[in-house]
This record gives structure tokens, sequence and C-alpha cells, in this order.
């Protein structure tokens, strides 16, 4: 298996192949796959003001206005915050907040929740101005509000307040993942490094006079624990929490794992160790949802019986959990790297991140059918005009649509001619 680092470094070579293949695949293609009526792109980002690279998925309001994060692009190139709103007959992109890098954070590669209080929280991956991951610092957990003052102008800012910055030490640092709130208001996370033994944690912020107190509840060692979590974290209704590392385990191929309260403290108990890149699949980036039942549902990013990834189901069991492959997908490239979602009928669906017909993504339907899935293609990207490499989890508005982002793909004029990436929309 590759390390971490390598595995990226192998990932950026195979994405800069398949874009360069996607542009050239997109000169010559004169027709449409039969679903392809049904995929509209909201928003393609220019690099400027809006953003650029949005290297996460998408959350709704009641009134059905979208929210997101890019990674690069806004006033200083550090990143944005944006809301895309229906207005007339066309979506609006309106930047809610530009990161200018320094203290207050750089480049947010998760999305944004929204809190009890009605504003939003997130986390960036960098900046913060304390530690050694870097000249801007190891990434901050934010909280953005409308301003206090009545807007006069076309571009009004929210008010960013930083709850905490990781120093890349025992608090842990590079917070890749969404945060989750308890139901008593506190906030939970992940961070991909730091820790007592470089391999990252799970992590606790609680308010507290008018502050936010961060409580390491778990630091990876690296071996049989797991190490490197990606991916954010779900509550059950018990209040255990439940996430995936990338790596380590017994396998070192990752682990999915659950952590209970324990007296003052939490007890991590592995649910599964990936073993293999076979027929398992590893190296889980995508987080879990639960279902009604109390089923846990993820995707492993690579390896699987056809080399795309795989999408799992551990099912509990008189204190144990069985592990079910439901589908290997097809591909050379990487599989789901973000949650999937399940729609009100069981229905499963996710964003291939260099899988699909021109090695530039897919997003798929997964339909349980007599004991098995039926796999449906709901859209290949090109990396051209639609988008490309979807890094991205998937959401649902009322009316059954989905909505993500893709990394790259767009205008071929924004960024380093591999497109700054869009917003897009299927219809189904």
């Amino acid at each position: 298996m590759l390390g971490k680092q390598q595995f990226y470094k192998s990932l950026a070579r195979a994405i800069s192949l398949a874009v360069t293949i996607a542009f050239a695949l997109a000169l010559v293609l004169t027709t449409e796959s039969a679903l392809a009526q049904t995929f509209k792109v909201l928003h393609t980002f220019t690099g400027e003001l809006d953003g650029a690279n949005p290297s996460a998925g998408l959350t709704m309001d009641r009134a059905g206005n979208l929210y997101g994060t890019a990674a690069r692009g806004g006033a200083t190139g550090y990143g944005t915050v944006f809301k895309l709103a229906y207005k007339g007959s066309s979506w609006v992109l309106t930047p809610l907040y530009s990161f200018p890098a320094g203290s207050d954070g750089a480049s947010p590669y998760a999305s944004v929740i929204f809190g009890p209080n009605g504003s939003l929280y997130g986390t960036t991956g960098h900046g913060g101005g304390i530690g050694g991951c870097g000249a801007d610092g190891c990434g901050t957990v934010f909280n953005l509000r409308p301003s206090a003052t009545v807007c006069k102008t076309a571009l009004c800012f929210w008010t960013e307040t930083v709850l905490h910055r990781f120093s890349g030490g025992s608090d842990g640092g590079s917070p890749y993942s969404a945060v989750v709130f308890d139901q008593a208001g506190n906030l939970y996370g992940t961070t991909s490094a730091g820790g007592s033994n470089n391999s990252g944690t799970v992590y606790k912020l609680a308010p507290s006079g008018g502050s936010w107190i961060e409580t390491v509840l778990h630091n990876f060692t690296g071996g049989s624990d797991g190490s490197y979590p990606d991916a954010g974290l779900i509550f059950d209704n018990a209040g255990n929490l439940y996430g995936t590392t990338y790596s380590g385990g017994s396998g070192a191929f990752g682990t999915v794992f659950q952590l209970t309260p324990s007296g003052p403290g939490w007890t991590e108990n592995i649910l599964h160790n990936f073993q293999s890149e076979g027929e398992g699949g590893c190296c889980p980036s995508a987080g879990l949802i639960l279902d009604s039942s109390g089923n846990l549902y993820g995707a492993a990013s690579a390896g699987g019986s056809r080399v795309g990834g795989t999408v799992f189901e551990l099912t509990p069991s008189s204190g144990n959990w069985t592990f079910t492959v439901l589908y290997s997908l097809q591909g050379n490239g990487t599989g789901p790297v973000r949650d999937l979602v399940m729609d009100k009928s069981g229905n499963l669906y996710g964003a291939a991140y260099t899988d699909g017909a021109h090695l530039s993504g897919s997003v798929f339907k997964l339909t349980p059918s007599h004991g098995s899935w039926t796999y449906t293609d709901l859209h290949d990207f090109t990396g051209g005009s639609d988008g490309g490499i979807p890094q991205s989890n998937l959401v649902f508005d009322a009316s059954g649509n989905l909505y993500g982002t893709t990394v790259y793909g767009g205008s071929p004029s924004c960024g380093a001619g591999g497109g700054c990436g869009v917003v897009f929309e299927i219809t189904l």
C-alpha cells in the first residue's frame, strides 16, 4: 500500500492526466448520455471573489438556498464561503466571506453547517497563525454570522469569529472535515494530523464564557486504532460517535471506529479493519451515514474487486458489526472521497472522484433489489464545461433533486488550464 503522502502525489498526477484527457475528449464528443439532459451547471467558478476549487459539498437551508466553500480564490486567494440563491430564473452566487489567511484561517476544505443559532460553522485546513504546519498555521474552526448592521451595498461579507486555532501539537492540526453539534451545543470534529502521535485526533469544542474550550477525545496512535481521519463524525441516538480513518488498523488500510462516552472520557471500538486493496476496498476518506435501523453506510476510496472503490454497509448484531460490500465500483482512479446520501426509499447516491467514463469523476445511484444493489450512472464528468473531479458529498432539495460541486472543470481560462470547478444540479 502507498503511504498517504505518496498516495496523494500519485493522485495529483492521475488528476492532471485525467483533466488533460477530459479536455481532449470534450472537443470531440458530439453526443451525450441518455441522462445528460438532467444535468445542469448552476455556477462556474472564476477564481475571483466567488472562489475557486470547491473541495467539499453543499448545505441547504429551509428556503432552498445552497451554501458552500471554495478552497482557493476570493480576495486574496485563500478561499471563500458562498451562498447560491435562486432568483428569477437563475442561480446567483454571493460571496459571504473571503479568507485572508493569517490568524483567521485559510483553505476551507470542508462544507459548512448550520448551528443551533442559525449561523454557519466550519473549518479551514490551514491558517490560524499557530504551529508548524506551514507559514499560515495548522487550521481553524470558525463561525460566520450576517453583519449586525444593515447592508447598503451589493457585496456584504459576513462576520467571522475563530473558535479555535490548531497548533499541530497535542490539540491536533489540519482539520479537513466538517464539524457536528451535539444536543447540548458542543462541536465535534477530527484533525487529520497532530495529536500526541501525529496521527490525528477527535476533538470537542465546548462554549464557555464567550469562548470555546477544546478537549481531545481520542489521539490516534497510527497502529491498531487507526490513523489520519479525513472524514467528519456522526452521532447515533445514544450519543455515540462514528467515523473512519484513512489508514492504520490491523490491516493498515484504514478503519471504521466508534467512540462511546465512558465516565469522564471516551472509549474507542474498532468496528471494521480494512485488510487489503482487494474486495473490501481500502483507504476510506469518506465518512458514514446512519439509517433508521442503526445500520452504517460508507465508501472506500480505492480497491475493491473492480479497483474503483467500494460502497459498504455495517450492520449491528448482539454487540458485533457485520461488514458487507454492497457494490464494487468500476474504475482506474479513485471512488467516493465524501459521504454518501440516502433518499427516503433507501437508495444510495455518491460522487466518485476520478472514476467514470472520462476519468474525471461521476455521480451514481445504488438501488436495493432482491438482496443486491443495482448501479445507475447519473452523470460522467468530462472535465470540460460540466466540471471534473467531484470531491463532494451530495444534497437533496425538497423535490428530490441532487446538488454538488467539482474541484476542477468549468471555464478552461480559470486556474492552470483545468478550470476552477462548478456547482451542479441533477434532476431525477
